[in-house]
């Protein structure tokens, strides 16, 4: 079945919804998964990105996104000033990181309460995103779904009581995916369900043994 949005493209300012819109919501899937108001971001660009990113504008999108701009915002354009503005300090180089997509980018960021975010993530056509790796750690999802991040410690039990969690809220579970780095390290739970997940069920499951952090991804209207 064919989505309209297939067709039409993102609402977006231009020009180039893989180079643009995409760039804006990788930014914006950063911010979010930071939970902090970025104040520094390293920007390393990869691929098409670097080759072409700035005519297409592509760095002042992740930019716009990092400061919560929607792909439709006017003042992406005016990103660099309002970063400095608003205090968030960046830098941008180019990366090669081998067999990635070619719309790519890795970004290290430090929020003001201390917090730091390493994140690749690449824009794979018409405004879509697909986040590759969360510190060192491989990963895949698109921020299509309402989505769970959860890093927990590799033991037994935990994705039990995660799952049990989830079904006594009613929430459908539309994918998951396990990622650890490294036998006996810590583990990367990826959790996409229909709806979002209720706070407390939130609270609930980073509140149990072995369970390190839980972010929860609302999906974008």
């Amino acid at each position: 079945m064919i989505d309209i949005f297939d067709i039409m493209g993102p609402i977006m300012v231009g020009p180039s919804s893989s180079h643009t819109a995409g760039a804006v919501r990788i930014g914006r899937m950063a911010r979010t998964l930071l939970r902090e108001e970025p104040v520094k971001a390293d920007i390393h660009l990869h691929g098409s990105f670097a080759g072409t990113g700035v005519g297409h504008g592509t760095d002042k999108a992740l930019v716009a996104g990092l400061l919560g701009m929607a792909p439709d915002n006017l003042d992406i354009p005016n990103s660099f000033e309002i970063a400095r503005e608003r205090g968030l300090d960046f830098t941008f180089d180019e990366v090669d990181l081998r067999e990635v997509h070619p719309n790519s980018v890795l970004m290290d960021l430090t929020g003001d309460r201390g917090g730091r975010l390493s994140i690749r993530a690449s824009s794979t056509g018409g405004g879509r995103i697909r986040v590759d790796e969360l510190d060192g750690v491989e990963v895949s999802f698109t921020g299509d779904y309402n989505t769970l991040i959860i890093q927990n410690m590799d033991k037994q039990g935990n994705l039990s009581e995660v799952t049990t969690a989830l079904s006594l809220a009613q929430v459908n579970v539309a994918n998951m995916s396990l990622h650890r780095s490294s036998k006996g390290g810590n583990v990367m739970m990826i959790i996409e369900t229909d709806d979002p997940v209720p706070d407390a069920i939130v609270q609930l499951i980073e509140n149990r043994p072995g369970i390190l952090q839980v972010i929860h991804y609302r999906k974008e209207d």
